[in-house]
């Protein structure tokens, strides 16, 4: 019922083209496309009584801003301190959207943000190509089982040197490394159909997935993300990306599991 009413707030304008015309239309190779899923949020950040954790409020709604792991990440983190300091805490954030979906899909998902950078007021780059709200999603266009909403799934882009870090880490790190981000999206009359895997249909008879570009503007009243216009064409073929398979999913939750089991065995019980 959300979907149909969101369909009715976000019309496509233009008319919608034959998936023939689509591939026909589009020139821009895969290898110049990456998955990618950042975007512009003002806000008011708050930080906690010992300058470790932030929320930032939109619309009346409050959601946790993290830092990316980085050591770049961190400086940008202590550099929003700063700013919020001494200007003051409404700020306008360059942020990555960071989605938890939980098993059973009349579960809601939760939404976070990780803090890439923050408009300095020179309005350069990110902060001059996007208005508020907005953010630019790359990644393959599908439904997932515990989400109600179709889903942006942004994976891991692949390079060399990510690859040999891949191949260096053990099985957990590997699998968290490789995790994708699965973003709602309502987006009517899409030009391409979401996909739906159908377990009783062979692998190869399956129909294929797209992956789709497009501009989307964050609802907060949703908590998802609503179409707004096309970047680039949907493609049949995605640019190279990480995904660890079911194996390796199954592989390191059983460690996961053993790994607790020993340390309970190894903590000494209250009699």
């Amino acid at each position: 019922m959300l979907e149909n009413q969101e369909k009715q707030a976000l019309p496509i304008k233009k008319p919608k083209p034959t998936i023939e015309s689509i591939e026909k239309d589009s020139n821009t190779s895969s290898s110049e496309l990456f998955f990618k899923a950042v975007g512009i949020i003002p806000a008011i950040v708050d930080f906690d009584e010992e300058q470790k954790y932030a929320t930032i409020t939109v619309s009346g709604n409050k959601y946790p801003l993290f830092y990316i792991p980085t050591n770049k990440g961190l400086k940008a983190f202590d550099a929003l301190k700063k700013c919020v300091a001494n200007q003051g805490n409404r700020q306008r954030l360059i942020v990555y959207p960071k989605i938890t979906h939980f098993p059973g899909r009349d579960k809601a998902h939760q939404i976070g943000f990780q803090l890439v950078a923050f408009d300095a007021g020179n309005n350069e780059g990110m902060c001059r190509e996007l208005k508020d709200f907005e953010f630019k999603l790359s990644g393959i266009w599908q439904f997932i089982p515990v989400c109600q909403v179709p889903c942006i799934s942004v994976f891991k882009n692949f390079t060399e040197d990510r690859l040999e870090y891949v191949k260096k880490s053990d099985i957990t790190k590997r699998v968290r490394y490789m995790k994708a981000s699965h973003i709602p999206l309502f987006w009517r009359d899409s030009l391409v159909p979401p996909f739906r895997f159908n377990p009783k249909i062979p692998k190869e008879e399956q129909k294929r997935p797209y992956f789709v570009s497009v501009i989307a503007k964050f609802l907060p009243q949703k908590n998802a993300f609503g179409f707004e216009s096309l970047a680039q064409m949907p493609l049949e073929e995605p640019p190279k990306f990480f995904k660890a398979s079911k194996k390796m999913k199954a592989d390191a939750l059983k460690l996961r599991k053993e790994e607790v089991a020993s340390q309970k065995e190894s903590t000494p019980q209250n009699v």
